[in-house]
């Protein structure tokens, strides 16, 4: 718009102006596109000069015409800002955001992030820990972790509870009552064939077809409390196995494992926790000279093992318990081969142990008479006893009722026909299931009244007297850890550390 633009007539432009007035007028809802070069060559100025002087000075009156229109009808100076209504210019638009809300920082917006981030990544963490109520003996549960430490989760619908309730698991460790007693003065939680873990597999790569007898590893049983082991041992493939027989002889379809691999978790156990002690009962079918001491030499164990040569041959007080932790004594092995004492300077059982029937001629109700190899109960030359309470075929469902309230009636049973000696060993099949206290109780019962003569090991006082009891988890238990009081959430997924940890650096690295 040079030398053409001013060489026109303003009369000119005035009526081109009052053309645009009388459009206006005639629609003014309608947006219109003006093709007036006189009124074009004032917009784009116009609009650039009210833009500068709206950012330099405040927002006054958005309605007021702009610099340099201030002459034009009231139509016109709409029109020159759009035939939009009421909506405001851009530049306007922001001045009036800003006037309604201040923007956040970008600074904030980040940190704000970063911590969002960091909250999801560490309640992921398998570090991360949530303090939950721990549920106590009896009450109703959902998982293991609900319960209180030394207990699980269980239904016994053999026993008419269909709903899970906690349950004991691990008993009281005697230790924490008393320590400088004989051996023959405590009593131990003993787990029949140890070794046949439920659902296990054969490490012959052959189908098991044999009876289970406990729900978890012999390493977990002894985290739990369990001191006595009891090992079926067997001649088979040019080593000795954990088996049980098939015609008297181990077959691919009843041998679990070699016997160095079980031996070996006792001897993690042992090196781990120095104040603790070991028995291990070995049904022995090892023919191969040597085969029992080569297996425990092979094992790590033999370090251990409780000389034949200091126990008492007709009866009497075993040595202190604190004695034996002391010269590092904590493993007491006994085998069912008299010969092997003199052989191989492994004790026979039944010159130390008097052992009621085992299986289920020795559940009937009201009877404890012992075993065929064994002296009679009340024999008072051998200074320990073996309680077993197990059925000849071993049953999953009615475990947990076995192992209640008829296990404490055979042990105080047995606990007459002993000459009134409460049980060292209590040995049953699947420990973890009962309706209630179960053979953690059982054993806390019988060290109550080797120790202090109180009704529980749990009710034992240190100046002797019992304190009652009041229903409540006992104190003193094996596994202090509870999975209630401590709950550990499961570790962090893959994909969230795929997506969570860029996204944090992403953040932090953002302009």
């Amino acid at each position: 718009m040079g030398a053409s633009a001013k060489g026109q007539d303003p009369r000119g432009r005035k009526g081109e102006v009052k053309s645009v007035r009388e459009e206006t007028a005639r629609a003014p809802g309608r947006r219109r596109h003006c093709h007036c070069p006189a009124l074009q060559a004032t917009q784009s100025p116009l609009k650039d000069a009210s833009a500068r002087a709206r950012r330099s000075r405040p927002r006054t009156n958005l309605t007021a015409a702009p610099p340099g229109l201030a002459g034009l009808p009231r139509p016109a100076v709409q029109a020159r800002n759009g035939a939009r209504g009421t909506q405001p210019e851009p530049e306007e638009e922001e001045m009036m955001a800003g006037d309604r809300v201040a923007p956040v920082p970008a600074v904030i917006v980040r940190l704000a992030a970063v911590g969002f981030l960091l909250i999801l990544i560490l309640c992921s963490s398998p570090a991360a820990v949530v303090v939950v109520s721990a549920r106590t003996i009896g009450q109703t549960c959902a998982l293991d972790r609900n319960c209180a430490a030394g207990l699980h989760c269980e239904t016994c619908v053999a026993n008419g509870n269909v709903r899970p309730r906690c349950t004991r698991v691990t008993p009281v460790d005697p230790q924490t009552k008393a320590r400088d007693l004989p051996f023959n003065r405590y009593a131990w939680l003993t787990t029949h064939n140890s070794f046949a873990r439920l659902g296990q597999k054969s490490q012959t790569g052959v189908a098991i077809a044999t009876p289970w007898n406990q729900q978890d590893t012999v390493t977990e049983q002894l985290n739990n409390g369990v001191r006595g082991l009891m090992l079926d041992m067997y001649d088979f493939r040019n080593d000795i196995w954990l088996c049980h027989s098939f015609g008297g002889i181990c077959q691919n379809f009843t041998a679990f494992q070699p016997a160095v691999n079980v031996l070996r978790e006792v001897e993690r156990f042992l090196s781990r926790n120095p104040a603790e002690v070991v028995t291990i009962f070995v049904e022995d079918y090892v023919e191969s000279p040597m085969g029992l001491t080569r297996v425990l030499n092979a094992s790590g164990l033999a370090r251990y093992m409780f000389p034949v040569s200091r126990m008492p041959k007709s009866g009497g007080d075993w040595p202190l318990l604190s004695d034996m932790v002391r010269d590092n004594h904590r493993l007491l092995v006994f085998t069912s081969k008299s010969a092997k004492e003199a052989a191989e300077g492994i004790a026979y059982e039944w010159r130390y142990v008097v052992e009621n029937q085992y299986g289920t001629k020795g559940m009937v109700k009201g009877t404890c008479h012992n075993r065929a190899e064994s002296a009679a109960m009340n024999d008072l030359s051998r200074s320990l006893v073996l309680v077993n309470y197990f059925r000849d075929l071993p049953n999953f469902p009615e475990a947990c009722k076995d192992n209640s309230a008829p296990l404490m009636d055979v042990l105080n049973v047995c606990h007459a026909k002993s000459g009134d000696r409460w049980a060292n060993f209590i040995a049953v099949d699947f420990y973890k299931r009962s309706d209630r206290g179960g053979a953690a109780e059982a054993t806390d019962k019988a060290n109550g009244g080797l120790v202090c003569s109180c009704g529980s090991i749990s009710a034992c006082n240190a100046n002797g007297t019992c304190t009652p009891r009041h229903g409540k988890t006992p104190k003193g238990i094996f596994n202090a850890s509870s999975a209630a009081a401590a709950w550990r959430p499961p570790p962090v997924l893959q994909w969230q550390r795929l997506v969570l940890l860029p996204a944090l650096l992403a953040v932090l690295l953002g302009q």
